[in-house]
């Protein structure tokens, strides 16, 4: 029975990118849901090889700090001083000493790469028996590339840098990818032959091909199907041009699993990102980290969904979520904010200019517009009015709300934590309740109102609200009604003034 390869991936992230102009290290830098290193990682992943080296130099503590992130059991090896891809290799080599088979050497900037290409690099550089096996591509441009130069019989003969070539040499529109299989002994004997003698007066991994080609050791030349794969970043205008592209490839394969994307020119979704079949996602949408949107579900236009799930035919309009829950059939929006932990049960309704945080919105109940539920729960069937603040801060520590099943909470009313809100009960318009409120209980603490009549005539005399008072109320002389006197209420008594009305006041659909 054949014994399965041993293979060491090596991932080459030790440069600066000075191009970049930035703090954070090239290969650091975002792309739909993974940095230009985490999508090389994901890519090599399949190969299941052995171990996994990272050369690290530039930034060097900011990749360790990612790589224990995402990729617990990579090594990283620094490199002191960026002395060339050779000498990256070698000190990579040198740190696992063990490694024997196949190793293969990835640049760290190249997120397009499908672990399929690199599946088949692996194979066809095993297959043949090579001591090496360089990804090559037909470019548009070659401009900046190294070049793959081949013999009369179309064999591998050397891959030169663009500094180094020759006029013919840079007409050349096959290119090197930067991805290599290789031999561990023979690539061992040829990095210690690596000279420094070439423009950058470094060592180039490149060179090791013409070693092994003078040596007479059969190497071989893998070429991508697709070129895109192989293209990799200098500045961010290229990271821009590989984001597009990749935005593309995702929204295709997921058209192509039955999802609607309406406007993909639009459309952002992280590799991370998860969509089921018959979602629809409306334009201006970005699904970002964990997202899952599920069957028949609506998102958009103009949503963004941070590591949040959508339940099966929900709705999500005009709205920013972050690691919230929408159960099935919920419906959110335009313009509400989740925040973390704003959980929405089935068929619940998170409306216009509303904040959830850290609360549950229970089975059917609804907050319509203009408020703010902070440390809640809310039972099944409960309505929440416009304009309510669940008041959960005391400036040190957050307290929690409790509404029960079917209660509701009147327009304008601020719930005190920590407070509870009994089933059933009903809370009145404007009030500032801080009790608890039983049952079937109505909670009121509304003052009664007053109404100064002749004040605005006496404090506003000359305005356009003057002018129109006087004349309702010579309107209502002249018709028989009531004038009331100076300082005279006609509102009925004090024990009626203020009361509740049963209907219309408590909260709105």
């Amino acid at each position: 029975m054949p014994q399965p390869h041993l293979r060491t991936v090596v991932v080459l992230a030790a440069g600066e990118g000075k191009r970049m102009k930035s703090a954070l290290p090239k290969v650091l830098h975002p792309l739909l849901g993974r940095t230009l290193l985490g999508h090389v990682l994901t890519a090599a992943a399949p190969l299941a090889a052995d171990r996994t080296v990272v050369v690290v130099g530039h930034g060097a503590e900011q990749v360790r700090a990612h790589l224990t992130e995402i990729a617990p059991d990579a090594t990283p090896v620094l490199q002191a001083q960026q002395l060339g891809t050779g000498h990256a290799v070698r000190i990579a080599l040198e740190a696992v000493p063990e490694a024997s088979g196949t190793v293969v050497v990835i640049n760290g900037d190249v997120p397009l790469l499908r672990a399929e290409t690199v599946a088949a690099l692996v194979a066809a550089h095993e297959g043949e028996g090579a001591a090496a096996t360089v990804l090559a591509a037909e470019v548009p441009d070659p401009t900046g590339l190294g070049r793959i130069v081949r013999d009369a019989a179309g064999r591998l003969e050397q891959i030169v840098e663009e500094r180094d070539a020759t006029p013919a040499q840079r007409a050349l529109r096959e290119i090197n990818a930067g991805i290599y299989a290789f031999d561990a002994v023979r690539l061992r004997d040829a990095l210690g032959k690596l000279s420094t003698d070439n423009d950058q007066g470094e060592e180039y991994l490149t060179d090791v091909f013409g070693l092994l080609v003078s040596a007479g050791e059969p190497v071989g030349v893998h070429v991508a199907a697709d070129h895109v794969e192989t293209l990799g970043c200098n500045d961010r205008v290229e990271l821009a041009g590989l984001r597009r592209l990749l935005r593309d490839r995702i929204n295709e394969a997921w058209m192509r699993t039955g999802v609607s994307i309406l406007d993909p020119d639009t459309t952002w979704i992280d590799v991370t990102a998860t969509v089921e079949r018959d979602a629809v996602i409306d334009q201006n949408t970005q699904l970002r980290g964990t997202t899952v949107v599920g069957a028949q579900a609506v998102v958009g236009p103009d949503v963004t969904l941070i590591d949040t799930v959508v339940g099966a035919a929900a709705t999500v309009l005009r709205s920013h979520a972050v690691g919230a829950e929408v159960g099935p059939g919920a419906s959110v929006g335009p313009y509400a904010y989740l925040r973390p932990a704003a959980r929405l049960a089935e068929k619940s309704k998170v409306g216009t200019f509303v904040e959830v945080k850290n609360s549950e919105v229970g089975p059917g109940a609804k907050v319509p517009h203009l408020s703010y539920v902070g440390d809640a729960t809310i039972g099944a069937k409960a309505n929440i009015g416009a304009a309510t603040i669940f008041v959960n801060y005391d400036g040190v520590n957050k307290h929690r709300t409790v509404v029960g099943e079917a209660a509701f909470i009147g327009c304008d009313t601020s719930l005190i934590a920590p407070v509870e809100v009994g089933a059933g009960a009903y809370v009145a318009a404007g009030s500032a309740i801080s009790q608890d409120v039983p049952p079937g209980a109505l909670g009121v603490t509304r003052a009664p109102q007053r109404s100064i009549e002749g004040w605005v005539a006496r404090k506003r005399a000359g305005t356009v609200s003057a002018a129109a008072a006087e004349r309702a109320l010579a309107e209502g002389a002249s018709a028989g009604g009531p004038v009331a006197r100076e300082g005279e209420a006609i509102h009925g008594d004090a024990e009626t003034v203020g009361r509740p009305s049963t209907a219309g006041d408590t909260a709105t659909e």
